[in-house]
Order: C-alpha cells, then sequence, then structure tokens
C-alpha cells in the first residue's frame, strides 16, 4: 500500500474513533487543546499561508467531533494560536503546546487531541515530517507514548 494511501487510512480511521467518542469530549480542556493541535499542524514548518489557514479552518468546521462546540469560538481560538505561532514559531510554539498539555487530566481526551492532530496533518493526503514532529512533541506535551499513534 502507498505511503499516502495509509496516511488516508490512518487519518480515516482515527475520525471514526474519535466520532465513537464525541459525547465524552465537550470539555473546555478538550476544546483549547484541540484548537492549539490544529494551529501546530497549521504551522508545523514555521509558517501559514492563507490557503493552509482556510483550509484547516474548514476542516475544524466540518469536524463532527468539534461540533460539540461553536464554531465562531474554536475559530476564535484556532486564530489566537496561530497568531502566537506565526509572530514567533519557538517562543509560541511553547505556549501553545501548555494548551495541548492542559488535556492530559483526561486520557481519552489527551488521545483524541492526538487523533485530531494526525487528521487534520493527514487531511491533505501528505502528513509531512514537521507535522509529524509536532504531533510528536504535542504526545510527550501529553504524556503519551508516540508509537501508540504510528508516530
Amino acid at each position: 500500500m502507498a505511503l499516502w494511501d495509509r496516511i488516508k487510512e490512518s487519518a480515516s480511521t482515527m475520525q471514526d474513533q474519535l466520532v465513537a467518542k464525541k459525547n465524552d469530549l465537550k470539555s473546555g480542556a478538550f476544546r483549547d487543546a484541540s484548537m492549539a493541535m490544529c494551529a501546530l499542524v497549521a504551522a508545523a514548518d514555521g509558517t501559514v499561508d492563507p490557503s493552509e489557514r482556510r483550509r484547516v479552518a474548514q476542516l475544524i468546521g466540518s469536524n463532527e467531533v468539534l461540533q460539540n462546540f461553536p464554531a465562531d469560538d474554536l475559530r476564535r481560538r484556532f486564530e489566537e494560536y496561530l497568531d502566537k505561532l506565526t509572530q514567533d514559531f519557538d517562543f509560541g510554539k511553547v505556549s501553545v503546546l501548555q494548551e495541548v498539555a492542559k488535556a492530559k487530566k483526561k486520557p481519552a481526551e489527551a488521545r483524541a487531541v492526538i487523533q485530531i492532530g494526525i487528521v487534520i496533518g493527514g487531511a491533505d493526503g501528505d502528513f509531512d515530517k514537521d507535522e509529524q514532529a509536532v504531533v510528536r512533541e504535542a504526545c510527550y506535551a501529553l504524556d503519551l507514548p508516540p508509537h501508540e499513534f504510528d508516530l
């Protein structure tokens, strides 16, 4: 199986797992950590072009699990995290990873945040090394072993 097909299949499987847990994923910590994760993936290479920003915002808006929260609120949080990352990527990443770490108190939410990162990263069919690296860092922030997610 080609790498691209494996990425698509993995993202699809992760999305199915997230939908199955949708009713358990309603906390503010999960909401904030998920938007921080989306921003990290969008800015993984240190830059965010307008098309990438729009694509991730559309994925957030259409993700069934994230529909537990008001779309305007999600967008505002995503944009705030992206702004931190685009102003100073290294310093912003520390702050944004702290937001991700808020989900570690609930293991199901922590795993769901990582799965959202993988779904967002793999949505374009190319879960690249920069995206994998920030999701791996998020695993460490959440005290989850990256190998559990094939990272």
